[in-house]
């Protein structure tokens, strides 16, 4: 992880792919823990760091993850996320062209526990919640496209589950139908930038968090800011 913002009250990190946020069935260490390690060792502190973990991204993923320092910050920051106060915006690398350069999609995801994955449909379902987010091409190869992604919505899976439904698969995506995985085992999604209001200062903090060290990425990314 690399620390991209950090104040009294939130810090920012940049998530390699392989990393965990919170604890799991896996044992492993979390980013959580690695944040807390980071911050008792920077600070001298004695005793218990507190470390508040406001939203998730999916083990695969790289990019960036906001933990809150303070328990009222904590509490801010997960409402911000809950009503959709936080933006959110991916990167994404898929197999195929999509469909159109930009467009907005809404479909109905069905979540399937047992599988942990998500099926999307184009009319409501039992039990389903509407998905919807934007996407635009931004770069292209002989292979794939570099799509950007604003998410509307924040549901199981989304953006894997929405897109592949489209006919473009991420890659290294093998639950969602791309047909190999990543040398390293990552899905070629990095969440790119997020912005909000500061939960206890109101600034404007926006923080972005450079593209994974890899050929692809570098290739589809030259010469962008």
């Amino acid at each position: 992880m690399t620390v991209v913002y950090e104040d009294n009250h939130i810090i920012i990190v940049n998530k390699t792919a392989s990393e965990i946020v919170q604890g799991d069935k896996t044992g492993d260490k979390p980013l959580s823990e690695t944040v807390k390690e980071y911050l008792k060792e920077k600070y001298n502190k004695p005793g218990n760091v507190f470390i508040g973990v406001t939203h998730r991204l999916d083990r695969p993923v790289s990019g960036l993850v906001v933990f809150a320092k303070t328990g009222k910050a904590l509490a801010r920051l997960n409402e911000m996320f809950r009503t959709g106060k936080v933006k959110k915006t991916y990167w994404a690398i898929v197999k195929n062209l999509p469909p159109a350069e930009e467009d907005t999609l809404t479909h109905y995801l069905v979540r399937n526990e047992k599988q942990n994955k998500s099926y999307a449909y184009d009319t409501e379902k039992p039990g389903s919640k509407q998905a919807i987010l934007h996407y635009r091409l931004l770069s292209r190869s002989d292979h794939y496209s570099l799509l950007e992604v604003d998410l509307k919505t924040g549901r199981h899976h989304q953006i894997r589950c929405q897109l592949a439904k489209i006919g473009c698969p991420i890659k290294g995506d093998l639950k969602y139908g791309f047909p190999r995985s990543n040398s390293d085992g990552s899905i070629s999604l990095h969440a790119r930038c997020v912005s909000f209001e500061h939960p206890v200062s109101h600034k404007l903090i926006e923080a972005e968090a450079p593209v994974p060290e890899d050929n692809l990425w570098k290739a589809l990314t030259e010469g962008m800011s």
